[in-house]
């Protein structure tokens, strides 16, 4: 693995930030992007101080120009790379019940048309030369729709539609694009959910998980396995069945999302 190069969307923490360390202290020469230049600048500090080589380009995902630019100016200063990993995006749970625009819209903007702003040059430049991985995170409140999670859900489920339209295609011109569809991660965002999350795994294992993945060429990289397996069960349920498991979790009255 070592004298490899990547790029990494949402590397400020969490997943994103575990995968650049694991990387960086395997070998590769790791370019990272976030919205925080204070975090990225943290992560730097981590790097250099364990020989290890992060670079920081902060980026908004949600500007398409500033996307374009930003991964021009990576290979620009690094050359051409060999894998990005676009992990960048946000979570908000919604009330069905007070369903609106805005929250969906945002949800939208940052983790489905977010991905798409950084996809768009990103494939031109590896079908151009024939070579490259792309690795898009998504999750498995991609698989069905569940409770609280009509934005988020939809804009997941948008990514892993999108990786498998795009994967044979892709394939002949010779680059690979795969699907991270973790479970329960403890990372910032988890650690705001006010319900119990089953197989919840340290952020150290989930990143570890990832850099194992991408050494290989599978479509999906999933974990916990154990848990991600029943969920895709869940998938061939009848509607009967399924919403009947799912009213169980939707919130009582005077109980938080």
């Amino acid at each position: 693995m070592a004298e490899k190069k990547i790029w990494i969307t949402g590397a400020s923490r969490g997943i994103g930030a575990e995968v650049a360390r694991q990387l960086a202290r395997a070998g590769w020469t790791v370019a990272v992007s976030a919205r925080s230049d204070d975090e990225l600048a943290e992560l730097v500090g981590e790097a250099n101080a364990l020989n290890g080589e992060i670079h920081a380009y902060p980026l908004d995902i949600t500007d398409a120009e500033a996307c374009v630019r930003v991964f021009a100016d990576i290979e620009g200063a690094h050359g051409p790379l060999d894998t990005v990993l676009l992990n960048a995006g946000t979570h908000e749970p919604i009330d069905g019940t007070a369903f609106s625009v805005e929250p969906v819209r945002k949800l939208v903007e940052i983790n489905l048309m977010g991905t798409v702003h950084c996809l768009a040059p990103v494939i031109e430049r590896f079908v151009a030369r024939t070579s490259g991985k792309i690795a898009v995170v998504s999750s498995v409140a991609g698989y069905r729709g569940l409770p609280t999670s009509s934005g988020y859900g939809a804009t997941k489920a948008g990514l892993i539609n999108m990786c498998e339209a795009l994967r044979p295609e892709l394939e002949m011109a010779g680059v690979t694009i795969c699907c991270v569809t973790p479970g329960f991660v403890r990372t910032p965002l988890t650690d705001k959910n006010p319900f119990p999350m089953p197989f919840l795994m340290e952020v150290e294992d989930a990143a570890a998980r990832i850099v194992r993945g991408l050494e290989r060429d599978a479509f999906e990289i999933t974990f916990p396995r154990r848990f991600t397996y029943m969920l895709k069960v869940l998938r061939m349920l009848p509607y009967a069945l399924y919403f009947a498991l799912t009213r169980r979790i939707v919130p009582k009255d005077g109980e938080t999302s």
